[in-house]
């Protein structure tokens, strides 16, 4: 299987910037696809950003021009650095990868999550 760990979330005041990172491990042998994912309390779990294997990316329509993903393929880990955040972006952020992974001599199909980030943006 693939774990995924997340680390950057926390308290920071509107305007502020904060940086996420997730690191994929285990037998891997390719991500498709890393994104970002939130849920606010009471709300759907929603994309937030997201970057293929092949560098396109799509966002949020909420976060074009203050969120922006990348990604170091070597270290199968994806960043979204977030600024000038807004109260509304407050959430637990996911994160999410997709590609396939070795399980013994087969290769297998992973869709992994991370077990979430909180970030809170005070007004």
């Amino acid at each position: 299987q693939v774990q995924l760990v997340e680390s950057g979330g926390g308290l920071v005041q509107a305007g502020g910037s904060l940086r996420l990172s997730c690191a994929a491990s285990g037998s891997i042998s390719s991500i498709n696809l890393m994104g970002w994912y939130r849920q606010a309390p009471v709300k759907q779990r929603e994309l937030v950003a997201i970057m293929y294997s092949g560098g396109s990316t799509n966002y949020a329509d909420s976060v074009k021009g203050r969120f922006t993903i990348s990604r170091d393929s070597a270290k199968n880990t994806v960043y979204m650095q977030m600024n000038s955040l807004k109260p509304e972006d407050t959430a637990v952020y996911y994160c999410n990868a997709v590609g396939t992974y070795y399980s013994g001599t087969y290769l297998k199909n992973f869709a992994s999550w991370g077990q979430g980030t909180q970030v809170t943006v005070s007004s």
